[in-house]
């Protein structure tokens, strides 16, 4: 179950002979990378980006602060280089790398009916100025190519306390994700980054039960950590509240 010592090791075995060209949709539906905190997603998915092969195009967004809930004096205290800094669960990234062939995942609700939910897989066909063209990985929509345009998105108060308006195509790579993304989904090759260890409730659980074989669950732990133990997070208390 233990893969390595480093994150090379585990990429390399979830996506074996990742920097060949011309990977097929299964490829990518069979395997994923999971781990529990955004960062460490957002920074496994560049690292695998960079192996990918192709022409990387940098989509840089557009960001603002909603004029209706802040003065005219208050939005000068934050700047677009403040701004572009700024992340949240659900939300894309500021500047947004991505190459042809490339696995996303959607962000958003914008066709339901369509296949394009908040967590569908997609694989980059082309990258346009004003929308991606797509086709979907898995489900009854599965090989449907999808125009996924530039959206303005406005993180809930919860997620952020600044009235952030963001524009920017709703999407994020999808070689690894988080845990809580991982939910409903089914993969033959599951990769655990447990460099850093769960948080919440159930968050192993979740991921352990993603993979549909034991055998082809892989993790990674801790440099200094030789054994394959993690923290497995569970509140008895809510165990107590379902009996």
């Amino acid at each position: 179950m233990r893969c390595g010592d480093n994150p090379e090791s585990l990429i390399s075995t979830i996506y074996p002979a990742i920097a060949e060209p011309n990977h097929s949709d299964q490829y990518f539906l069979e395997r994923t990378i999971l781990s529990g905190k955004n960062d460490d997603v957002d920074e496994m998915n560049a690292s695998i980006l960079q192996k990918f092969p192709g022409q990387e195009t940098v989509l840089w967004s557009a960001d603002n602060v909603d004029m209706e809930h802040v003065h005219a004096n208050e939005a000068q205290l934050y700047p677009p280089e403040f701004l572009a800094t700024l992340k949240a669960s659900g939300l894309p990234l500021a500047r947004l790398a991505l190459k042809p062939g490339c696995p996303l995942m959607l962000l958003r609700n914008l066709d339901p009916a369509n296949g394009l939910c908040n967590g569908t897989r997609m694989i980059l066909l082309h990258i346009r100025p004003r929308v991606l063209v797509c086709r979907i990985l898995g489900g009854k929509h599965a090989g449907k190519q999808v125009f996924i345009p530039r959206i303005t998105i406005k993180p809930s108060n919860e997620d952020m306390p600044i009235p952030l308006l963001r524009r920017q195509f709703p999407v994020c790579l999808a070689f690894a994700m988080t845990i809580n993304k991982s939910q409903g989904q089914s993969v033959a090759h599951v990769g655990l980054d447990l460099r850093n260890p769960v948080f919440s409730h159930g968050q192993l659980y979740v991921a352990l039960s993603r993979c549909t074989s034991g055998r082809c669950i892989k993790a990674l732990f801790p440099e200094q950590e030789k054994g394959t133990k993690t923290v497995n997070i569970v509140y008895p208390e809510v165990l107590t509240g379902l009996m």
